[in-house]
Formats: structure tokens, C-alpha cells, sequence
């Protein structure tokens, strides 16, 4: 055991140039599960808006990417695996910082264990073993097994896990461009089993289905797009830490717009709004049918894309609460052990492990509650997204300030952009505060505390957080005497110097000397 345990939190660090900017990006999609996102918000998003979902996915991506701007400059300026928690105690205080390092934490630890799930019910429809997929014993048993096997390799080598990754990505994006193909060729053929419509330019308008449809919308469109930020984890391991990471989640964006559009036109046009609307109360179940109607035998396909989807997921999804706690270590903000690297492997073994194990007790504690309590956590997720997107935004323009006037660049992309998406994603939470106060708008309709139980597990969450924030600052508060700085403004283009020319001398003066 003593050679795979170091002394101290600095007998090692993580592996500078373990991965490049490709594997950075498809770390960054990987870890939003494109597939099974749309599997699980295409029913409830049709639900509220009909045929306008495209329209929702593509108003969805502007808060995304001007947050994923913020996430870019504040990298160049501050390359940390803590990204938010690092970023916004900087400019906002340690308080901040800390909140903020916190809800990324718990983000983890809400979803890795549906991922996980997911990832073994698709797997088994996916060879035919229906049955098996219907047992819940087997289900949580594989379920935690996933879990363990993605944070082992997460912990073995990031390099294994990033090729891993290139190769999930590409076979849920294939698999999904295949499925979308397939469909609106059978749209335009006219041989759609179900209520299919041809697509029209008109769905890509956001506000054709009114003001509070689209404000719970959006919320869905927020959680399909999380996760990109992953990739931005990964700074401390990855070539030109400085650059690539943040451009890699500003691509990853971009690459879910098309793949988000693209399938949100191809679902609703082959089934009709009227059918996902009718069937939004079972995500997972209704796209399985949509790929067996669509593809026939062929339907393993979009089911295998759910499934890898969700596995690529599972271990993405582990890099940034695991990074965020090593970088809270480092600052001693956690205790110390939380800051160990295996000395073998430079990777936060400890923090991964925690981050896997409270992910685990999560998932078979919330299941003995109910699988309403399961669909419940994943809802509160959203909170805590938009919670710490927006700290995150405004950090960077007042971490920025004294650059924002060095020109009109800088003015829009590193403070106007991050401030607006700031802005979209304080309303959109307050909107979801108010609409999850009431217990009607629950997964199964129930109170907790006369409360929805989505908001109780986020503000139960946040509460914990603020109490062992508390607790910590008590038992050392050598992280609360930082204070919020500034980014240092750019020294301004001077000309190079230019000798001055020697003294012109009267003519006829070289003949007298």
C-alpha cells in the first residue's frame, strides 16, 4: 500500500499533455450524453411546445455559448481543474467559490447513477434482453458495477479514458445522424407509420408556442446542453492548457446545436407532436419505441446510441466534480485528502473515488424511495446548473473589468456575452423555483414539505453545502482570508523605439572639421 499512497497532496501531479484538443472535445460531448438528453427532454419539450422544439434547442444554445465564452478567456487567464470554484473565488470571494465548487460536486453525485442506469437498461434492449432490462434487481446491480468500472478507469489512465471516449462519441453521433436520416426519408416518402408532418422553417421559431411554454423549454433545453464543461476539467492535462480546453467546450456547443436541431426535426416529424406529447411521461421508453417504428429491426441502433451515450457519460461526468474537489483540496477549502494523486497513475484518486461512492449510495438510496424520487434528483439538476453557469458568467466579467475596454472585442465576448448568458440563466432559475414550488409539476404530483421534490432535494443540497462550508471555515479558515483580484489590464501597443537621428550639421561643416 505504500507505493500507492503519497505522504502528502504534492508528492505528485496530474499529467501535464495527457490529452490533445480532439480528446478534449469529445470528452466535452460526450459528457452532455447527446443521446440520451434527447431521449429523455424530446417528449417533455414537445409536450410544452409542440413542433417549436427545434426552435427551443436553438434558443437553448445562446446562454450555452456565451457561458462557454466566459469558460474560454477565464482558462486563458486562470488554467485550473477547479474551473468555476477557482474562477469565482478569484473574482468573487471565497464564499462564492465555494458554493460554486459545491453544486458542481453534487451535480455528480445527482446524475451519475441514472447515466449508469440508463447505460445498462438501453445495453440490454440493445442484444435483446428485455427481461433482464425489467428486473430492477439486476438492473442496480449491473447499474453499480458501471459505476465502478468507469471510475476505476477514470482513476487507471486518462488516456485509455480519453480513446474510449473518441470512440463512444462517434458511434452515438453516427448512430443518431442514421437514425434522423432514416426518418425524414420516410417523411418525405410517405411511408411514416405514425403522425408524421414535413418539416417546416417555422419550427426553428422559439416563441411560437408562448411565454411560460417556452420558459419550462428552455429549463429542458439548459440539461441537454450541461456537461460540455468537462472538457475545461481537463486543463491541467491537456496540450496548450491555456487555449485548447476552452475552445474544446465552445466547439462542443456548437457540434450539439447541429445534432440537437437536426434530430428534434427528424423526431417530431416522423411521430407528430400529438404522439410525443401523449407518450412525454415515459422519455426513455417512447424513443425506444420512435427507433423500432423508424428502423425496424434495425432499431438497435438508436438504442445502442442511448447506451454508449449514457456509459461515455457516466465516466465524463465523474472528471468534474472529481477535479473540482482536488482543486478545492489544494486551496484548503476540503481537507487535504481529497487533494491526493496516485503517484502511479497523476490522476485524483481519491476525490474520483469519493465522488463515485456518494454517487453510488445516492442512486440505491433515492430508488428505495421511488422512481419518481429518481426522476425528481435529475430535475433539481437544473438548479444547480443554472446556479453555477451564472456565477461563473459574472465572474468572468468582473474578473475581466479592466480588459473590457481595450476594445470591442473584449467588451462583447468577454463581458456583454457572459453577463447576458449570466442573465438568461438567473431568470430561467428563479422561473424554475417558482414552477417547481409547486408539487403539481412533479414527476408523480407528490409534496415534500409542501414543497415539489425537486426543489426540496436542491435547496436540501444547498443547505448541506452551506453547513459543511461552515464547518470547514471553522476548522481552518486559511482558504476565507482570500481576497476577490482582477485580471490585470493589457499594457498598451507602444511603437518600438526609434533612435533619434544625430543632430543635422550645417553644410560645408565636415569640410571645415
Amino acid at each position: 500500500m505504500a507505493e500507492d499512497t503519497p505522504r502528502t497532496p504534492q508528492a505528485a501531479t496530474l499529467r501535464p499533455n495527457a490529452i490533445g484538443f480532439v480528446d478534449a472535445l469529445a470528452i466535452g460531448l460526450n459528457a452532455t450524453s447527446p443521446a440520451y438528453s434527447l431521449a429523455a427532454v424530446i417528449g417533455p419539450i414537445v409536450a410544452l411546445v409542440g413542433v417549436h422544439a427545434p426552435g427551443v434547442m436553438l434558443a437553448s444554445f445562446v446562454p450555452m455559448v456565451l457561458i462557454a465564452s466566459a469558460f474560454h478567456h477565464l482558462n486563458r487567464s486562470d488554467p485550473d481543474c477547479g474551473t468555476t470554484f477557482s474562477w469565482v473565488t478569484r473574482a468573487l470571494g471565497p464564499t462564492a467559490g465555494w458554493l460554486g465548487g459545491w453544486a458542481i460536486t453534487m451535480t455528480g453525485v445527482l446524475v451519475v447513477g441514472s447515466l449508469a442506469d440508463v447505460a445498462v437498461n438501453f445495453g440490454l434492449l440493445a442484444v435483446g434482453l428485455d427481461a433482464l432490462a425489467g428486473d430492477t434487481l439486476v438492473r442496480q446491480a449491473l447499474t453499480v458495477l458501471v459505476i465502478v468500472v468507469m471510475a476505476a478507469l477514470c482513476v487507471r489512465d486518462t488516456q485509455a479514458a480519453a480513446r474510449l471516449q473518441n470512440a463512444l462519441v462517434l458511434l452515438q453521433t453516427a448512430c443518431l445522424f442514421v437514425f434522423a436520416a432514416v426518418a425524414l426519408y420516410r417523411v418525405y416518402a410517405g411511408t411514416a407509420s405514425l403522425d408524421a408532418v414535413r418539416p417546416a422553417a417555422g419550427w426553428l421559431d422559439p416563441f411560437g408556442a408562448g411565454g411560460t411554454a417556452l420558459t419550462g423549454g428552455l429549463l429542458l433545453g439548459v440539461f441537454v446542453y450541461w456537461g460540455w464543461e468537462s472538457a475545461v476539467n481537463l486543463t491541467e492535462e491537456t496540450k496548450d492548457p491555456s487555449s485548447a480546453p476552452g475552445r474544446a467546450g465552445i466547439w462542443s456547443t456548437v457540434v450539439l446545436l447541429a445534432t440537437y436541431v437536426s434530430v428534434a426535426f427528424a423526431v417530431v416529424a416522423f411521430a407528430g407532436a400529438g404522439y410525443l406529447a401523449a407518450h412525454a411521461d415515459d422519455e426513455e421508453a417512447v424513443f425506444a419505441s420512435l427507433a423500432r417504428e423508424a428502423l425496424g429491426g434495425w432499431d438497435w441502433i438508436v438504442l445502442l446510441a442511448v447506451a454508449t451515450s449514457a456509459l461515455a457519460s457516466t465516466q465524463t461526468t465523474i472528471i468534474p466534480a472529481s477535479r473540482t474537489a482536488l482543486s478545492m483540496a489544494r486551496r484548503h477549502a476540503l481537507p487535504s485528502r481529497f487533494g491526493l494523486i496516485h503517484p502511479r497513475y497523476r490522476t485524483p484518486a481519491v476525490s474520483t473515488w469519493w465522488v463515485a461512492g456518494t454517487a453510488t449510495v445516492w442512486y440505491l438510496l433515492i430508488h428505495r424511495i421511488s422512481e419518481n424520487a429518481l426522476a425528481d434528483s435529475l430535475t433539481a439538476l437544473s438548479l444547480l446548473i443554472a446556479f453555477y453557469y451564472a456565477l461563473t458568467g459574472i465572474a468572468c466579467a468582473v474578473y475581466h473589468r479592466r480588459r473590457l475596454t481595450a476594445g470591442v472585442r473584449e467588451f462583447l465576448l468577454v463581458g456583454a456575452g457572459p453577463l447576458v448568458g449570466a442573465g438568461m440563466l438567473v431568470w430561467l432559475l428563479v422561473e424554475a423555483v417558482a414552477d417547481m414550488a409547486d408539487p403539481a409539476n412533479s414527476s408523480g404530483g407528490t409534496a415534500w414539505f409542501g414543497l415539489g421534490p425537486p426543489l426540496v432535494i436542491a435547496l436540501g443540497l444547498s443547505l448541506l453545502g452551506l453547513l459543511l462550508m461552515l464547518a470547514r471555515r471553522a476548522v481552518s479558515g486559511v482558504f476565507w482570508t482570500e481576497r476577490p483580484t482582477t485580471c490585470p489590464a493589457p499594457s498598451p501597443v507602444r511603437a518600438p523605439d526609434v533612435p533619434e537621428a544625430p543632430p543635422r550639421q550645417p553644410a560645408g561643416s565636415a569640410a571645415r572639421d
